[in-house]
């Protein structure tokens, strides 16, 4: 990983090339660290870019630092549809709650300074992933439904300990909110797999082959779904 040195400091950094950007830009977080993005161009550049920006990603690196894992700040990710996205916080005086906007590269967060704490943010991001699982994952389970010819009575999101969905015996499809976190082809793998228990109700042979009618790499995607953190 190249780096430069500032001062008795040294910043280590990654480069990730976007052509299609018009400008180059830094950014640090504590998963990343110092990635620089942009157009190709020489190490020496480069180095000069980092330099120039150098006590900002000092500063940045000392904030990230401290940022527990599950803490929702200036430079932690949130996990969303399969990605990490960053996450900028910004205290607003002017609003009187906790405003999430996703912009498809990052969500920026704008609060009152009476709101800013790690509580109310881990509800207010539990209210925004609930309404965003309703939204994405509604219109798809309907889909799923019609093209597998696997009819569900009703659909719910839930807060779901340890597992990620179930069945009922009234066959009421139950998704945990935390399915919005993946991509969307573990969560197709996922609806399919509980409309699947509509018609039988135990993990037996019948039950598998009958899922590898409508996913035949479903191994494939079943042990995917073993490695994500619940």
């Amino acid at each position: 990983m190249p780096s430069v040195q500032y001062g008795h400091k040294t910043i280590a950094y990654s480069f990730k090339e976007k052509e299609k950007l018009k400008a180059h830009y830094i950014t640090v977080d504590k998963g990343d660290g110092v990635v620089l993005k942009g157009k190709s161009i020489s190490d020496e550049k480069a180095q000069k870019l980092i330099l120039k920006k150098a006590k900002w990603i000092l500063d940045k690196l000392d904030l990230v630092s401290s940022i527990g894992d599950d803490d929702i700040v200036t430079g932690s990710r949130i996990q969303y549809l399969g990605r990490k996205y960053y996450v900028e916080v910004f205290e607003n005086n002017q609003v009187d709650e906790i405003i999430i906007d996703f912009t498809e590269s990052k969500f920026k967060v704008s609060l009152p300074k009476s709101l800013n704490n790690q509580e109310e943010l881990k509800k207010a991001f539990e209210t925004f992933l609930r309404a965003k699982a309703e939204e994405k994952l509604t219109p798809r389970i309907n889909k799923l439904a019609k093209a597998t010819g696997l009819d569900f009575n009703h659909f719910k999101i839930r807060k779901l300990e340890k597992r990620w969905g179930s069945c009922t015996p009234a066959n009421d499809v139950i998704i945990n909110i935390d399915a919005v976190k993946l991509p969307y082809s573990l969560i197709d793998y996922l609806l399919v797999h509980e409309l699947v228990h509509t018609k039988i109700k135990s993990h037996s042979k019948e039950f598998w082959a009958e899922l590898s009618k409508h996913i035949p790499n479903w191994k494939e995607l079943d042990d995917k779904m073993y490695g994500m953190k619940l």
